[in-house]
């Protein structure tokens, strides 16, 4: 259930999220995790009833929410599409996949279809660098990639 199907009064199963790690050192990673599981994301609503739950700072929540890579403020579509801009992925042409995605679903990178099925994002090496240019959409990857590929690919999701 993604924050924005939910009703923002209705915490109950954030609430049980954190007494459930409440007394457990080091516990706001663990509770951030799934919290973020449950809502999608960890909008400034769930961030502010962690702080309060948990006696921190907000600001201290969302730090960690801004810091780590793995924590994201806005939900996340679907399918999310990763593309490598390691180095050898971006000397073999990551920039022209970029674009051509861009321009098929009209997001930039960072952003979510408004239908909420794809979110674009540039990643760091993936570590298949002898497959450059690598993009992976979930848990599939494309490798020796094409611009001309890109709508194809796209279309099975």
């Amino acid at each position: 259930m993604l924050l924005k199907d939910a009703k923002i009064e209705n915490f109950d199963d954030l609430k049980i999220i954190i007494d459930k790690h409440r007394e457990t050192p080091g516990c706001l990673m663990q509770i951030m995790q799934e919290a973020q599981q449950k809502y999608g994301s960890l909008p400034i609503e769930v961030q502010d009833m962690i702080a309060n739950e948990l006696n921190m700072p907000l600001t201290e929540i969302y730090g960690v929410a801004t810091f780590y890579s793995l924590f994201t403020l806005e939900p996340k579509g679907e399918y999310n599409i990763g593309v490598c801009l390691g180095t050898a992925c971006y000397v073999k042409g990551a920039q022209a996949i970029i674009d051509k995605i861009s321009d098929k679903l009209g997001i930039k990178v960072g952003e979510t279809t408004e239908d909420g099925k794809f979110t674009l994002e540039a990643t760091r090496c993936v570590g298949a660098c002898g497959l450059a240019p690598v993009m992976m959409i979930n848990d599939d990857v494309y490798g020796r990639l094409q611009p001309k590929e890109i709508v194809e690919i796209i279309e099975k999701y």
